[in-house]
């Protein structure tokens, strides 16, 4: 075999070992039929759940909502003049959108360095981290996914302030999670996955 054949088989062996799944699923709106496909996902949800109490359906619907279950997702980029690219929008990334400096905090509070956002089980662990925090500073039950999810976006003092309270779009926002996390627990109580 010549020199340059398998170097080139070495390149698409270690291409093809790369990363996970970065497309969503193929329905989301089915909580039985999302986890039916990716069975890892109901394992992370349910290893967070005993873990900070967080149930799988809050979890599930906020998901949702932050990335679509897209493992890789980002912001959208900004642009000046409507075409000169200035980079993007915030520094979130993965299934939970965590941002930079509160995935570093994270990161550190849990000693988890090798955690990454594009990793299921770490961005369901973050997220059972961030809303117990939530719930010790602002009071919020795990079981409140339109609460959690305000504080969620706003961030722990965003909510304390009330910042949501002048954002209309974020309130219908905070209630559509909340309506699908309400429908992914009865998907998930009708089908029993994973219990």
């Amino acid at each position: 075999m010549s020199r340059t054949l398998r170097a080139l088989g070495l390149i698409l062996l270690v291409a093809s070992c790369g990363g996970g799944q970065s497309s969503a699923p193929r329905n989301l709106d089915n909580a039985c039929r999302l986890v039916q496909e990716r069975p890892q996902y109901m394992k992370a949800f349910q290893e967070t759940e005993r873990k900070w109490g967080v149930p799988v359906h809050v979890q599930m619907a906020t998901i949702h909502q932050e990335s679509r279950f897209v493992s890789n997702a980002r912001t959208p980029h900004k642009y000046a003049l409507g075409v000169i690219p200035m980079g993007r929008q915030s520094s979130a990334y993965g299934y939970a959108q965590a941002l930079d400096g509160t995935w570093e905090d994270y990161q550190r509070a849990t000693g988890k360095r090798f955690a990454r956002r594009d990793r299921i089980r770490d961005a369901s662990d973050f997220m059972g981290w961030y809303m117990n925090i939530s719930r010790e500073r602002n009071g919020i039950s795990l079981y409140d996914t339109r609460n959690q999810y305000l504080a969620y976006h706003e961030g722990h003092t965003g909510y304390a302030r009330g910042s949501y309270n002048r954002k209309s779009w974020l309130l219908n926002v905070a209630n559509r999670v909340d309506a699908r996390a309400d429908t992914y627990q009865a998907q998930l109580a009708a089908c029993s996955v994973g219990r």
